[in-house]
């Protein structure tokens, strides 16, 4: 009697994926084909990118904005904006310098104080937007126009002008500026430290998101933060702790500012930095209704802006033109985001 062998269809579930479709699933695709294109067009239209000791400044420029890329490209993967950002870096550089000026102390006192407020400035914001339910836009948007306001005021209370009195002869100056703004030769390139630094706090940030719990969360929150909620996700201390993570690093960036600066910030600095920052977590990968996003494309995001903004005044064009690409480049890096995560869901 013949048996008949039945053939079970593969589960899609279990099913093995190419190399390729995980390739094309990765956030950060879009951003890294979009700077391996950018930075092609630049080594032929422009001679000055090509030369070796421009990468020093490349890196620079790119670290200052992505530095505070990686908070934000979380916070923004968790559901949430922070409009504050940009102010609060001067915020805490300005906190640093005043204190040690003002008290006559060590400058580390100031900058232990300055991180201090830091933190309490995002964790103000984390705990109200939970507290009210209202949207991270308004919340952040009025702490922006309050660290706008006293920054100014705050200043030319204290030092009778539009910037803070300099702190460079001060104790612990030399040792502060060493870990915020010192810099080093690697084969006749001048690499400042806030390279090493972003590098670092990027790689920390994607294994956070990747391969640990909080990460999950982050998603999860960001995705849907009701059904987070009921599958036990701490929602209330992930969005605060992200509020306070943009804190920190803003507490970072400040103390750069104040130390490449030799000891001096202006209170109107910071201003639409802001959106800097969403912009290079936008071209890399992070969606604007959350639950989805790359650390390791915002730093691509940051480094396209560098090699762009670099590249236009190394090509000798009308620096006007960089706007322009900047707002076309955000309108591109969201619909290729879009497809890219259509393209992920479909597989």
């Amino acid at each position: 009697m013949a048996s008949t062998i039945t053939t079970v269809p593969a589960d899609d579930r279990v099913s093995a994926r190419s190399i390729g479709a995980r390739l094309l699933s990765r956030p950060e695709i879009g951003s890294l084909v979009g700077a391996a294109v950018i930075l092609v067009f630049f080594l032929i239209a422009a001679p000055p990118f090509r030369d070796i000791n421009n990468t020093g400044t490349i890196l620079y420029q790119a670290a200052l904005i992505g530095v505070m890329a990686v908070p934000v490209s979380l916070l923004m993967i968790g559901g949430e904006f922070d409009l504050s950002a940009g102010v609060a870096v001067t915020t805490a550089g300005l906190t640093a310098g005043i204190i040690a000026y003002q008290l006559s102390v060590n400058v580390w006192v100031g900058i232990v104080i300055a991180l201090a407020l830091s933190l309490a400035i995002g964790l103000f914001n984390g705990w109200l937007l939970m507290r009210t339910g209202l949207p991270s836009f308004l919340v952040t948007l009025g702490t922006f126009f309050i660290l706008q306001g006293l920054n100014i005021a705050v200043t030319r209370l204290t030092s009778g002008a539009v910037a803070s009195n300099s702190i460079s002869d001060m104790d612990g100056f030399s040792t502060a500026k060493a870990i915020f703004a010192s810099e080093f030769k690697v084969g006749g390139v001048t690499i400042k430290i806030i390279v090493v630094w972003w590098i670092a706090f990027v790689a920390v940030a994607a294994w956070v998101l990747q391969r640990t719990q909080i990460g999950n969360w982050i998603f999860a929150v960001g995705g849907d933060a009701a059904a987070a909620r009921a599958v036990g996700v701490p929602v209330t201390k992930v969005k605060i702790g992200l509020f306070m993570a943009v804190g920190f690093f803003a507490w970072f960036t400040g103390m750069q500012l104040l130390f490449v600066q030799n000891g001096v910030v202006q209170s109107g600095e910071g201003v639409g930095k802001e959106f800097l920052y969403i912009i290079a977590a936008v071209v890399g990968g992070c969606l604007l209704t959350g639950g989805y996003g790359s650390v390791i494309g915002g730093a691509i995001g940051a480094l396209i802006f560098s090699m762009v903004q670099l590249g236009v005044v190394y090509a000798g064009w009308n620096p006007d033109w960089f706007k322009a690409f900047l707002g076309a480049m955000l309108l591109l890096a969201t619909i290729v985001n879009l497809v890219v995560k259509r393209q992920a869901e479909a597989r």
